[in-house]
């Protein structure tokens, strides 16, 4: 049995390292990869958004089934094409996809159903986007429509701020056609959480939650980023908040696509606030989570193949999902300007890590042999341990045994999580 994992950076690091465990897997085909994937996987120098030339590969190449990761590829398309060609796939379809590709289509998805969110307005036009902001509560949330690397959401802490946001998006076109349209909503307190599913439609199993840490610096401050590092289990993630997002934002949400004529199929990616009354919406990803990834996969017992398999063949309901009674926690070691602008080709030494510890690599690629980084977010570091404690000091002890020039991590992943379990 031979696999395609469409993308190249940590995620598909993690994802493809699980598969690997599986005996009955041959060859691993990753499309790009990267020079760290390259140690696991055969790198195709063909781009995660290139669907044609995925299309062009399989047709050449003896592929079994397809793991389509990065949300790009998935509101392109990808999985349509590959399914044409009579690939199986992990992933959700065009029309599923833009539960993500677009912020408009999910708040109105929630309004709809009556799944708990954050109450919001639309705008296609800026003069009036910047009327309603005029008494509009603040803080507030501006979000680009469509899909924007992640970045596409400013928290306005003034009035200023938020008027800069839209005229950032909708007149500079900072997000390019992203910003065509816009979402304004009302900013919501409480802990974050993600909490990854898998579904196939029919049945929806959440995997183990984690907490990411979004800032670029120390105490959460600095710009917004991919993600500096997770925890998991996220303590804030209590038995009593799973049992209501399963009832009133999980299964709804499944019968919610499956309504309109949009069945999902795949990892659909909850991100969640625990307000004063009660677990929210914040967003909706069609896909696996980066940073969340590297600390979900290293946790599950069950063979991940196995459940991409059932999850395309729509019966979830008939393998075991099972995750381990441990902790994980991933920092993530970027070049240092990041995310702004960083240098690139600095020669990445990694030394031998801890039995119970993970290196996903994300940016780096391969030069005669030697790995040199080659992007902002080069790697994430994860340890499991029996305590959140343990997988935090592990993490960081292995990271100080990695070393490229202007390397820079957050030295606090995680304590907000210790506190919030030791109160």
């Amino acid at each position: 049995m031979n696999v395609m994992v469409v993308g190249g950076g940590g995620r598909e690091h993690a994802i493809i390292r699980k598969l690997r465990e599986n005996p009955q897997i041959g060859d691993i085909y990753a499309l790009p990869g990267n020079g760290g994937i390259a140690a696991d996987a055969f790198c195709v120098n063909v781009g995660a958004t290139d669907i044609d030339g995925i299309v062009e590969f399989v047709k050449g190449h003896p592929v079994d089934f397809a793991v389509v990761a990065p949300d790009d590829p998935l509101a392109m398309g990808c999985v349509d094409r590959l399914n044409a060609l009579g690939i199986r796939c992990f992933g959700p379809v065009k029309d599923a996809a833009i539960i993500e590709a677009s912020k408009v289509f999910a708040k109105d998805l929630m309004k709809k159903y009556g799944i708990p969110t954050a109450k919001y307005e639309t705008f296609t036009e800026m003069d009036k986007a910047l009327a309603y902001l005029e008494d509009a509560p603040i803080p507030t949330v501006v979000k680009a429509d469509g899909l924007a690397l992640g970045k596409g959401v400013i928290i306005a802490e003034t009035r200023e701020e938020a008027k800069e946001a839209v005229r950032s998006m909708m007149e500079e076109k900072k997000f390019g056609a992203s910003g065509d349209q816009i979402v304004i909503e009302e900013f919501l307190t409480g802990p974050e959480v993600s909490v990854l599913s898998f579904t196939d439609g029919k049945t929806i199993v959440p995997m183990v939650s984690s907490q990411d840490h979004k800032r670029a610096l120390d105490g959460d401050q600095g710009l917004n980023t991919g993600g500096m590092g997770t925890v998991a289990p996220n303590p804030y993630y209590t038995p009593e908040v799973a049992q209501r997002c399963m009832k009133e934002i999980f299964l709804p949400t499944m019968e919610a696509m499956n309504a309109e004529g949009r069945t999902f199929k795949g990892c659909l990616y909850f991100g969640l606030m625990i307000t004063e009354d009660g677990p929210k919406v914040i967003e909706y990803n069609c896909r696996f989570g980066d940073p969340e990834t590297q600390v979900v996969l290293p946790l599950l017992e069950s063979d991940l193949f196995t459940i991409m398999e059932a999850v395309a063949d729509e019966r979830l309901a008939e393998v075991e999902v099972k995750f381990a009674d441990k902790y994980s926690c991933c920092v993530v070691m970027a070049s240092g300007g990041y995310p702004v602008s960083y240098e690139k080709g600095f020669d990445l030494q990694i030394g031998a890590m801890d039995e119970n510890v993970d290196v996903f690599v994300a940016g780096a690629k391969l030069e005669d042999g030697a790995l040199k980084t080659s992007g902002g977010r080069v790697l994430g570091v994860t340890a499991v341990a029996d305590s959140l404690e343990q997988a935090i000091a592990d993490a960081y002890a292995n990271v100080d045994k990695i070393h490229f020039e202007k390397a820079y991590y957050r030295t606090d992943i995680g304590q907000r999580a210790l506190a919030a379990e030791r109160k």
